[in-house]
């Protein structure tokens, strides 16, 4: 088949990888397992205190395996269709072909469901019957499980975690209804095709559990539950379409990243969904002692937030009410420590007090406090929810992080600045340097905006914020002309990841293109090569905006080294190290595309844009992008852009759009309906400040 013939958004196999951590996962916002896993795991719910937390492993009845009993060998396919967030297993031989199929239900999140179908494809009357192997025991390590009467068929078992996370903490319940399954289904001789449907709900209330089981019921009676799901995933894909014109192994890796990322968000416009974060290996992974063992780090916020927001607002809006959610743990943090204000842990579950298991980390990687803000930045230009700030807990948040980076500093009569003293940067191999280039500017980014933000909002700025990031130390080498580091950096010395280009992007720090160059080049032979998965993606970023394309491109090739066949599956490291299933690097080569390819950048003024392809990609259409209440529709070629509003909000009546070329200054109405076409070139998308709707 040729390249531009094969679905890059379905992932089949003859057979399963052979290391279990590979298989493919199938996950909503509340429930999530990898396919043949013995445990899945509920949002939210952790056991283990403080250093030990970890996701609580929950019993899976949907870890259901199909055999058959009979001679021979049929026909075995496994795949993995992301457009509608399911995973088959199918038999096929001359006689007869055998469907079991997998999934977390995507608007119903308290549901998981299997399926088995047996069709007869042969003129035969002999039974034809499916094995259907399970491990399956209502047992757990995490919980102190309980079995209750049976209900409408399924059975039920309950239980509290073990370990609350801090002292008296909460302990959350499980509740589970599943329906059971038998060793075999028997296709009889005068039936043609027959399906069975089992269901796990699975919820933190008996009553919620079972007002679930019977919704999955009553779709079930309706022939609508496999449906449902898939009706919920069309509309998902519908509202971020990303189109590439390009190799076949690049279009298969953005289904896949979107698909795996996807799966992680809330549904739409579902609010009575209580939403705890994203982990590096998603809801699949995280038990003890692995994948990082469910807790939420930057990795959200910086790596994986700006694709959702680019089209989700909504679904961002959890990711920020979580970090407001957990902000009293934030404040105990830095009080802790000394400080003022909240100083965000570098490993959170469901307090937002620190549960790295490691020390050092929790100490030093404050930077996770500016990332926290600098989606809250994003968010706010994008939006401008002045609710989120004003009534749902925004302000107090922006407030208290300021306070942190305000105390965290302190003053250098030599230098005459303030310096960020013991930090451990995004580079973890080098632990208490001062002033970290990237954890300062980090520091003054998030003064700026509290104070912007402040100013919106009519409250008095604080002098002690403006003086702070006016004067905090970014340090800079002025004869060669590049970012050192850390103070006391020397060139050629090994990094781990990541660092100091981020500057460039995603912080935005104002520099010149012959400064961004020298960063991108000091530290791209330096970097280690089998790091982790979400590096090179933002050298390619920095390389974009150079319009050094084929650079660009020879480092997001990079990223393919960490994408694991037949499904997709990403881990952290080159060599099999590390988290898998990892959102971070997904997050990354994403953003490659999205804000790589076409130069987008959220500023507090605009959505700027300024497009940039390699060779091999020739168009690249993304439908769906969110700007202040409408949805926008981007097509990008090397000699044309048309960008088209193909949604407006109806309340409140938003201020007209319009995109502004940055060489011209011409300005083009963007209407509802109605596209707009110029030469490819850079500008931005903006209010017009005289027409309104």
């Amino acid at each position: 088949m040729a390249d531009g013939d094969e679905d890059p958004a379905v992932f089949t196999a003859t057979s399963l990888p052979s290391d279990p951590r590979l298989l493919a996962t199938v996950t909503n916002a509340y429930l999530g397992t990898r396919v043949y896993r013995d445990i899945l795991h509920v949002s939210g719910v952790y056991s283990g205190a403080v250093g030990d937390t970890h996701r609580a492993n929950v019993p899976s009845p949907v870890n259901v395996r199909m055999a058959l009993p009979a001679a021979g060998s049929p026909a075995e396919t496994f795949t993995l269709n992301t457009r509608t967030g399911t995973f088959s297993h199918v038999l096929r031989s001359a006689d007869y072909t055998a469907t079991h199929q997998i999934y977390a239900h995507h608007s119903l999140v308290h549901l998981m469901a299997f399926s088995i179908t047996i069709r007869r494809s042969a003129h035969t009357t002999q039974p034809i019957t499916v094995q259907l192997q399970t491990p399956f025991a209502p047992k757990s390590q995490d919980l102190d499980l309980k079995q209750g009467p049976d209900f409408q068929g399924a059975h039920y078992v309950y239980g509290k975690t073990l370990v609350p996370e801090v002292e008296g903490g909460p302990r959350p319940t499980v509740h589970m209804l599943w329906t059971p399954v038998p060793r075999a289904l028997t296709l009889r001789g005068e039936e043609r095709e027959r399906s069975w449907e089992f269901l796990t709900a699975v919820a933190e209330s008996e009553e919620e559990v079972k007002r679930s089981y019977s919704e999955g019921l009553s779709h079930v009676a309706a022939g609508s539950l496999h449906s449902s799901h898939v009706h919920a995933w069309a509309a998902l894909w519908r509202g971020c379409c990303v189109e590439l014109d390009g190799p076949l192994a690049f279009r298969q890796a953005l289904c896949g990243c979107l698909y795996y990322l996807l799966s992680t968000i809330p549904p739409q416009g579902n609010p009575g969904v209580l939403f705890h974060g994203i982990s590096p290996g998603g809801l699949s992974n995280g038990t003890r002692g692995e994948d990082y063992w469910g807790h939420v780090f930057w990795d959200q916020d910086t790596w994986m937030f700006p694709n959702i927001l680019l089209f989700y607002p909504e679904a961002a809006r959890a990711i920020l009410e979580y970090r407001i959610r957990t902000l009293e743990g934030a404040l105990c943090n830095a009080q802790e420590q000394g400080y003022e204000g909240a100083k965000f842990p570098w490993e959170s579950a469901a307090t937002g007090r620190e549960v790295c298991p490691e020390e050092v980390y929790g100490a030093q990687e404050i930077h996770v406090t500016g990332d926290v803000l600098m989606a809250f930045e994003q968010y706010y230009c994008t939006t401008q929810d002045q609710k989120l700030f004003l009534e749902d807990g925004g302000w107090k948040l922006v407030d208290a992080v300021a306070q942190y980076w305000c105390s965290r500093m302190v003053w250098s009569e030599e230098e005459q600045c303030y310096h960020i003293k013991g930090v451990m940067p995004p580079d973890e191999y080098h632990q208490r340097v001062d002033n970290s280039v990237y954890t300062n500017a980090v520091a003054r980014r998030s003064l700026d905006f509290a104070a912007d933000v402040a100013r919106d909002f009519l409250i008095p700025v604080p002098e002690e914020w403006v003086d702070c990031a006016r004067k905090v130390k970014v340090p800079f080498d002025v004869e060669k002309k590049y970012h050192p580091e850390y103070d006391g950096y020397s060139p050629g010395e090994p990094v781990k990841q990541a660092d100091v280009v981020l500057l460039g992007f995603p912080l935005m720090h104002p520099m010149s293109s012959e400064v961004r160059r020298n960063d991108l080049e000091m530290y791209e032979p330096v970097t280690e090569l089998h790091g982790p998965a979400m590096t090179w993606s933002m050298f390619a970023v920095g390389w974009l905006e150079l319009k050094e394309v084929q650079r660009a491109q020879s480092q997001l090739n990079k990223c393919f080294s960490n994408i694991t066949e037949p499904f997709k599956i990403w881990v952290e490291n080159s060599d099999g190290s590390g988290a898998v299933n990892f959102l971070t690097g997904m997050g990354g080569f994403l953003q490659a595309i999205l804000f790589g390819y076409t130069g987008f950048r959220i500023t507090r003024s605009g959505l700027r844009f300024n497009p940039a392809f390699p060779d091999g990609i020739n168009r690249l259409k993304v439908n769906g992008v969110s700007y202040l209440g409408n949805k926008l529709e981007f097509t990008i070629t090397r000699g044309e852009i048309r960008i088209e509003v193909t949604e407006s909000p109806r309340e409140p009546p938003p201020s007209a759009l319009e995109a502004v070329l940055e060489e011209s200054g011409q300005r083009l109405p963007l209407r509802e309906g109605r596209s707009v076409s110029f030469p490819t070139a850079a500008g931005w998308i903006q209010r017009s400040p005289t027409e309104t709707f």
